[in-house]
């Protein structure tokens, strides 16, 4: 009886696994799913542990084995999707910027994705003008810490704060002028509403950076914003395209093809190239996801969308849930009482760490931390989640932990992620942020005073190095990981060949397909009874009474002749 419960309780073990959910403040929640559970089940339980009802706008980001990351599918299974071995580690994060985050009916989502926008000013997603730059930090400043005391804040406080990727003294003092004078008695509700106003105005609120290289070989990251598609070069925005303007998106390979529609019927392709394969697909699926959820009126208007040819098999795909008009709509029947928002007093968040002061603690109640003691310099550079879309390797995993005076003496080549494949950085072409007002010169005085160039896509992949119970076991698995390298790509250019393989046998089906419609046309016509006028007066032409007399019925007799002589051998066997 004993041994029979023993074994049900690890039969029920087996069935189920843990999972792990960093948080927008890097706080981190856990739970226990089932094997065969949703990625619906597990985005509600969050949803329900934060206590938020406006969750169309977020979504669970995932990192597979091949360093890819995704947003994780509600309707299919969580554990084929992460395609790792628990426990599963993922992060939750804004998915869909609203377009207007005044908007937004509760304080406790207008909070969330004040965090998410914070992380995008810190990691240089969201660039902007110095003047720009320096409000939106005392908006930071002043939801954080509350208003100026001179008896807690001396002089050069704004220095222990870290709201970009690199700032210079100037900014410094220019942040702590506009904390001190302008928003002294603002409430940390007011001040991130405000902040949200004036990040919604900038050019890359919302981008979501996809790094890939246009027909000439330049480098060139492409976004989705809640007003269109994207496309930025440097600090600069190249291309807007409306989504409205936008017919059709495809890929194919690592090659991707956005269709527009312009005014007076002028039609354009403009064309991409992903680092991978895998890279490709996932921009074409957060492409879709986003058309439909910003252009569509009601999600019945939601078709599947496939990126396949004639002999091709391509992927199917079709955006699941609500669309933003509907979102807006929803939220506007929230009745209940305002739910309470706990934010942390005079110690910053960690996606804007202090020189002075640890770790912030979580914002979100009732969350359970991470118990990892990691210093305050070291902290800048750990805590950094992914803006990498495209497969990343790291020097080594030691890398992600260089104090920040340490990694200066170390070689810009060891210390940057390699994209594989491709000898390519995507920091290489972007500017600094937050981007000077007076060009070039300031640019290169900054880059003097704060050391090697920081860009949109400098931010680390903590999330698929986020500490975990298993991590000694990752560790000690790095060099068995090296040794069978020379096998994953052996299996790539199988995988290669095999699609080469299938790609032709299609193409050969549909040819016998097509062969054997026409002989059973040709039958019909030469053999059936049907008075058609269209059979009819194909009957009449000279040139089918020739082809049926000379050709048809003399092949007919030869195959009549073939079969009694079989029947015949089968008879008398």
């Amino acid at each position: 009886m004993l041994s029979r419960l023993m074994s049900g309780s690890s039969r029920s073990l087996e069935r189920e696994c843990s999972c792990t959910v960093r948080l927008l403040d890097d706080s981190e929640y856990s739970c226990t799913i089932q094997r065969d559970a949703k990625g619906q089940y597990l985005f509600d339980l969050l949803c329900h542990h934060l206590n938020l009802l406006e969750k169309d706008y977020f979504g669970i980001r995932f990192v597979d084995p091949d360093k890819q990351r995704h947003w994780l599918e509600f309707t299919k299974s969580v554990v084929k999707q992460l395609r790792s071995q628990p426990p599963f580690t993922m992060c939750f994060r804004v998915k869909f910027y609203p377009t207007d985050p005044a908007a937004l009916k509760e304080e406790i989502t207008r909070y969330l994705v004040f965090l998410q926008i914070k992380r995008d000013l810190y990691h240089g997603r969201l660039l902007c003008k110095t003047s720009d730059a320096a409000l939106l930090a005392g908006y930071i400043l002043q939801a954080e810490i509350g208003n100026y005391d001179p008896g807690k804040h001396p002089e050069g406080y704004s220095s222990k704060f870290q709201f970009f990727p690199k700032h210079s003294e100037k900014l410094e003092r220019k942040i702590a002028e506009i904390h001190k004078t302008e928003l002294s008695g603002q409430t940390p509700a007011m001040s991130e509403l405000n902040f949200l106003r004036k990040a919604q105005t900038l050019e890359t609120y919302g981008v979501d950076p996809h790094p890939c290289k246009d027909v000439s070989g330049n480098a060139a990251f492409l976004a989705f914003t809640p007003f269109g598609f994207v496309v930025l070069q440097g600090n600069k925005r190249v291309h807007f395209i409306k989504w409205n303007e936008v017919t059709k998106m495809k890929f194919e390979g690592k090659t991707f093809y956005l269709y527009v529609s312009q005014k007076e019927e002028k039609k354009i392709v403009l064309t991409y190239f992903a680092p991978t394969p895998e890279a490709c697909k996932h921009l074409w699926k957060c492409g879709i996801e986003n058309q439909a959820f910003y252009k569509l009126e009601k999600s019945s208007q939601v078709r599947t969308v496939s990126s396949s040819n004639l002999f091709f098999k391509g992927s199917r795909f079709r955006y699941s849930g609500r669309v933003a008009k509907e979102v807006m709509e929803s939220s506007a029947k929230i009745k209940r009482e305002p739910p309470e928002i706990h934010r942390a007093g005079l110690v910053p968040s960690r996606s804007c760490p202090s020189i002075t002061h640890g770790p912030r603690l979580s914002s979100v109640p009732r969350t359970r931390r991470r118990a990892v003691h990691i210093s305050i310099m070291e902290g800048l550079e750990s805590l950094r989640d992914s803006a990498h879309s495209t497969p990343v390797r790291s020097a080594s995993h030691s890398d992600a932990f260089l104090s920040r005076s340490e990694s200066g003496r170390v070689d810009s080549s060891e210390r940057v992620a390699i994209i594989s494949d491709e000898i390519y950085s995507p920091s290489d072409s972007v500017l600094p942020t937050p981007v000077a007002e007076h060009s070039l010169e300031l640019m290169l005085l900054s880059r003097q005073i704060n050391g090697a160039p920081c860009s949109i896509e400098e931010e680390r992949e903590s999330e698929a190095n986020t500490p975990t119970a298993a991590e000694a076991q990752e560790l000690g698995g790095e060099l068995r990981a090296l040794c069978q390298g020379t096998g994953r790509r052996g299996r790539a250019q199988a995988e290669q060949v095999n699609k080469f393989v299938l790609s032709v046998l299609r193409l050969l089906l549909v040819t016998v397909g097509l062969l054997f419609v026409l002989l059973l046309l040709l039958i019909v016509l030469t053999e059936s009874d049907l008075d058609v006028a269209f059979f009819h007066d194909i009957r009449q032409t000279p040139e089918f009474e020739q082809f049926h007399y000379q050709y048809f019925c003399p092949l007919r007799r030869w195959f009549a002749c073939k079969i009694r002589f079989l029947l015949s051998l089968l008879i008398d066997s």
